[in-house]
């Protein structure tokens, strides 16, 4: 990791579960990491909670990733401040637990799981690669995916499943667009089973399934971000022990 020191890290939906806790663990493995979470008072909550010798590292953005003028005001302020991003962890993600694609009248809650979970992720990627490259920086993208990307049968999932295929998609393409371009910069999706966030439905857990915890997943993403330059994790697929699908 020495090599990400001191470097500027983009971690989206950083106010809880797996967001705030990559925050944590970028920062303590020494790189400066902007928060970017519509519920940036978390983001301050959580710096204010932080070893005083890092909390100076932590910088709260307000910003919803389903709203573009957003992305690209949180992009502009990164540059102006630290000349631009090194790493993107793309954790914001948009759950409904039993919402029907044939509900009536659910066109709200369809809509903000593809604009969060796809579009925003897909202009967070554009407006980091487009950052990188401007400094042929060999930088890294995270996709926090799903195994729900790479299976379509659970229930209750509605869309999501389809919005986590679509990360899956959209990694392949950019790491083939990457390249293309003729640069180094890595792209890795991290597939997690169940996690405990408040994603997660409670009555999930009160059923007892096999579950992660959101610094497993902080720690895969460190993992990644250390390989050698000549090393491209695509994609890790992480479950608890114990999870039955």
């Amino acid at each position: 990791m020495d090599r990400w020191v001191g470097k500027i890290a983009l971690v989206t939906g950083a106010s809880s579960g797996i967001g705030a806790a990559t925050t944590k663990a970028l920062l303590q493995a020494g790189l400066v990491v902007i928060g970017m979470a519509r519920r940036v008072e978390r983001v301050e909550k959580l710096k204010s909670e932080l070893p005083a010798t890092i909390q100076q590292h932590l910088h709260a953005i307000r910003g919803n990733v389903s709203n573009e003028e957003d992305i690209l005001t949180a992009f502009k302020w990164i540059e102006a401040k630290f000349g631009g991003v090194d790493v993107l962890i793309n954790s914001a993600g948009v759950f409904h637990y039993k919402l029907k694609m044939i509900d009536e009248t659910n066109t709200a809650q369809l809509r903000e799981i593809i604009d969060t979970n796809v579009l925003g992720l897909a202009m967070c990627s554009r407006e980091a690669f487009n950052s990188m490259r401007k400094r042929a920086a060999d930088g890294h993208v995270i996709n926090i995916n799903s195994i729900a990307g790479h299976r379509s049968h659970y229930p209750g999932m509605n869309i999501y499943c389809a919005s986590k295929f679509a990360v899956t998609a959209i990694t392949e393409t950019l790491r083939q667009e990457f390249k293309a371009e003729n640069t180094k910069i890595k792209i890795t999706s991290i597939s997690p089973g169940a996690v405990r966030t408040e994603m997660l439905p409670k009555e999930r857990l009160e059923l007892g399934i096999a579950v992660l915890e959101a610094e497993d997943i902080a720690d895969a993403v460190l993992y990644v971000l250390a390989t050698p330059p000549r090393v491209q994790v695509h994609e890790l697929t992480i479950q608890p022990v114990g999870q039955l699908t």
